[in-house]
């Protein structure tokens, strides 16, 4: 395939996915679905391997998207599939990470023929159990477990599948909302594919797909090759939520020869009582991440640029997480991946790393009953805190690193909950010093004004301490959450009473440079 017919196929493809995209945001029901992008969209060819993702997204979500096809479609033969099925699976081994994202793959067909798959994964506002946090004790408490079933069978949608869900969640009109999404939007999908083929001449996707991976592939091992080969270490610690600190070894290794990365975590704290375990196809997903930002971002990201990036950790670890363990939260551990890896890179590619992050979103989810009486639950709501400082640039302020969601705007909050902000802003100062400094977190206060007691489930991080710096840089303030100016800091969900304030005090990223 010459370069500029590959050029026009690959252009096409990305508008595809992007369309894919734009279709789910549209129509989506979920605020963090439409407003802030949690979500991956993608397409794979017959092997279930992706060829490309759309422009937006998440890594958590793109890259266990890109891992989970291959487990889905060996469970699904061709021969078990017609046009119109969609599978659906929250399965947190075989999707991203906890029962809150749901995965739906869809077969393409072109003139009767499969040739290939539409992937999409987005977080959903409820799954039952116990919500948004890091109570519950293992993951039958967490919510409603779908195992890979067909959701829709010949565009059909299975009635037994739509009853158990719709049993089993608080808010089943939001939830079906934002399956009809993923449905339709994979349509779109398929239905572009397929025009894409006809316009071109081609019977399937398979000659494009080798070449894309083929391609990727080759220009990520030619990037490790650059590098000194070798065996770097790095190490970060963190509280979560109720104290308890996890402490993440990265052994990072470059073989040369070979233009290939290994990833082990061995060292890592084991399993921890709270729902902040990580299964290991997202630590997968985050450690990708990190390795390809430093390597070479501007490359397409596919099945092929990841395959020169291998990771290990030991089982059971809180970075391999077996069942039945809680991981509900498990965003809280799992975006710290990356700082460890960063570390052991600092001693490889100074000039492409960060220093520490904040770490994770801080997550925020309110159930209660408004002014009407009408039990409503809030989707999830994330405040970041300060990016690290890089070699030559400051921190970004209130910009989660990994993540790379947006923001919920408050006025979207306030106009769909009885609840009231009453400030947001920048936490001048609580970036790391250095000559750049880190970025800065961010103060949120808001209450209730349903007259009624209600509940939260928050998941904070890094409140005991903040982020390191880098090359003599100071540390990121640590953060800080209040309940009426007092300190709290807990696993579980918090009853609230009508009046009561909460204040949440961010931490800020570390800085680069004495």
């Amino acid at each position: 395939m010459d370069g500029i017919e590959l050029e026009i196929l690959w252009s096409n493809l990305i508008s595809t996915v992007s369309e894919q995209a734009n279709v789910l945001q549209r129509i989506a029901f979920s605020p963090i679905v439409r407003e802030v992008g949690d979500l991956a969209c993608a397409v794979f060819d017959q092997r279930g391997r992706m060829m490309a993702q759309a422009r937006t997204g998440t890594p958590g979500h793109i890259n266990a998207l890109a891992a989970s096809g291959a487990m889905i479609i060996k469970q699904f033969p061709a021969d078990t599939l017609s046009p119109g099925d969609a599978i659906i699976t929250n399965d947190p081994w075989h999707s991203a990470g906890h029962l809150f994202d749901i995965t739906i793959f869809s077969p393409i067909y072109h003139r009767s023929k499969l040739v290939g798959y539409a992937g999409v994964n987005i977080h959903h506002t409820d799954i039952g159990g116990y919500g948004i946090g890091a109570g519950a004790r293992d993951i039958h408490e967490e919510g409603l477990w779908i195992p890979p079933l067909k959701f829709f069978e010949k565009g059909v949608m299975n009635p037994t599948l739509k009853a158990i869900i719709g049993r089993n969640v608080r808010t089943p009109d939001q939830v079906f909302g934002d399956l009809a999404a993923q449905v339709a939007c994979n349509r779109t999908c398929g239905d572009r594919i397929s025009a894409l083929l006809e316009r071109h001449g081609l019977a399937d996707m398979e000659l494009l797909s080798d070449e894309i991976v083929r391609r990727s592939e080759d220009a990520t091992r030619a990037a490790i090759r650059k590098l000194p080969a070798g065996t770097w270490h790095g190490e970060t610690k963190f509280n979560v939520p109720g104290g308890e600190e996890v402490t993440l070894h990265a052994a990072v290794t470059i073989d040369n020869v070979k233009g290939e990365v290994n990833v082990d975590f061995a060292g890592t704290s084991g399993k921890s009582k709270a729902g902040v375990n990580v299964v290991l196809i997202y630590t997968h997903a985050y450690t990708t991440f990190a390795i390809r930002s430093c390597l070479n971002p501007d490359l397409p990201n596919n099945f092929g640029s990841l395959a020169p990036i291998k990771v290990s950790a030991p089982p059971g670890c809180i970075l391999n997480a077996q069942y039945p363990s809680p991981v509900s939260a498990r965003h809280v551990v799992g975006m710290y991946v990356p700082m460890p890896i960063l570390k052991a890179l600092y001693n490889v590619v100074p000039d492409r790393v960060l220093a520490e992050c904040a770490g994770a979103v801080w997550s925020l989810q309110i159930q209660g009953e408004d002014q009407k009486g009408q039990l409503f639950t809030s989707s999830t709501i994330g405040f970041s805190g300060g990016m690290g400082a890089r070699r030559t640039k400051p921190g970004l302020s209130a910009t989660c690193y990994p993540t790379g969601v947006a923001a919920t705007p408050l006025e979207s909050i306030e106009a769909s909950l009885p609840v009231e902000f009453l400030r947001r802003e920048l936490r001048p100062g609580t970036g790391g010093k250095g000559s750049q400094p880190g970025g800065d977190g961010q103060t949120v206060e808001f209450r209730l004004y349903g007259g009624k007691p209600w509940l939260m489930g928050i998941v904070t991080s890094r409140t005991d301490s903040g982020a390191e710096g880098l090359e003599g840089a100071g540390a990121g303030a640590p953060g800080r959450l209040t309940v009426n100016g007092k300190s709290v800091n807990s696993a579980g969900k918090l009853q609230m009473n009508a009046d009561d304030t909460v204040m949440m005090e961010t931490p800020g990223g570390g800085g680069y440079g004495a």
